[in-house]
């Protein structure tokens, strides 16, 4: 080996000693710690957020619902006034709309003139009723005893008859005997004729009856006459459409000079009293009984809340009412959970600056007891 040259060298072998010291080292606990702390205090959290709520359950499929009134007229016509517009709040008993009265005050007049027959026509049956009680029996007396003359004269004119017959013809004349021949027949007669009037007179009794019938004829005329008069009245005042409660205007399809059929749907009243129509999974109503607190948080108000309770739950889930049930026996089954209204009544909070229409989402809270 050259002088000039040096040995080589061999490298360094500190760091790989410094990797082994390394790797032989303890690992350090600190995450694991961390970890196990975050756990605790998650389930400590959890543990409380349960038993805070475990009282109580919640639902966002639920909003305002209340009674609207469907106002339709009784009677057609043109409507000549209207009262209110939309969303106008009307009172119990305030006059809406005004339909055009004067075909129907021509049926009230029309009625009453019927009404004034009729009761012309009952007190001449009522008058020929008491005429007919004095007249027909002593019709029927008077034919007893022309009866009882005739059969006297007939008793006469055949003894007259059977003298005249009997004596010696030398001691009468063809005229006599004539004479008392005619008398015979014309008594016979005058019998025959007085016992057709006395068989015409007997018939008084039903002859009272008849006009005793006219009479009680006439009553049920004069009945129906006053029927048809309170009618035209009670159509004369439907044309006069006045609000059945309090509440406010909506939907409304009418104008002044439109023509109003009876029948069709003018507008809707929306009445004050508001209620919630919560609609709870099955899951959720087993502890739930009337008469259960209720707060409620109501969407369209940030931050304002209702207090309330559960006033009924309904006997049946809204699919068991829908237009299609579900056939549940056809084989192909799959099992839903199903939704429950519940009707809760608005206790306190309500504001007269923040109205509640109907059909506004609200989120409640129900807490067990």
């Amino acid at each position: 080996m050259p002088p000039d040259e040096e040995p080589a060298q061999n490298p360094p072998q500190e760091p790989a000693q410094d990797e082994h010291a390394k790797t032989d080292a303890p690992r350090s606990k600190k995450p694991l710690i961390i970890t196990g702390i975050i756990v605790v205090a998650l389930a400590i959290v959890g543990f409380f957020i349960w038993f805070a709520h475990r009282n109580q359950v919640s639902t966002d499929d639920a909003y305002t619902d209340g009674n609207t009134v469907t106002m339709v007229p009784k009677v057609s016509g043109y409507v000549v006034e209207l009262y209110v517009s939309d969303n106008t709040r009307v009172r119990r008993g305030d006059l809406l709309l005004r339909i055009d009265p004067r075909d129907y005050l021509t049926a009230v007049a029309q009625a009453r003139a019927q009404l004034a027959l009729a009761e012309a026509q009952l007190n001449s049956a009522r008058d020929a009723l008491q005429v007919a009680r004095v007249q027909y029996p002593a019709q029927l007396e008077s034919a007893r005893a022309q009866q009882r003359a005739a059969s006297a004269q007939l008793a006469l004119a055949r003894a007259s008859y059977d003298r005249q017959h009997q004596v010696d013809r030398r001691a009468t004349t063809q005229e006599s005997i004539d004479s008392s021949t005619n008398q015979q027949q014309g008594a016979t007669a005058s019998l025959e004729t007085a016992q057709a009037q006395l068989a015409i007179a007997q018939l008084a009794p039903e002859q009272v009856r008849v006009a005793v019938s006219t009479v009680a004829e006439r009553e049920a005329s004069l009945q129906s006459a006053q029927a048809q008069l309170d009618q035209a009245n009670l159509n004369l005042s439907y044309t006069q459409v006045r609000a059945p409660s309090d509440g406010f205007i909506t939907m409304r399809s009418i104008q002044q000079g439109d023509f109003a059929s009876a029948g069709q749907v003018m507008f809707l009243i929306v009445t004050p009293d508001v209620w919630i129509t919560a609609n709870f999974k099955e899951s959720q109503i087993g502890r739930m009984r009337p008469g259960d607190k209720v707060a409620i948080k109501v969407d369209a108000y940030s931050g304002f809340r209702l207090e309330g309770h559960v006033q009924s739950i309904q006997y049946g889930s809204g699919a068991r009412f829908s237009a299609f049930p579900a056939e549940n026996a056809t084989g192909n089954f799959v099992k839903i959970v199903q939704r429950v209204p519940v009707k809760i009544v608005i206790d306190r909070g309500l504001d007269p600056n923040r109205p509640l229409p109907i059909g506004l989402s609200v989120s409640p809270v129900v807490y067990f007891r």
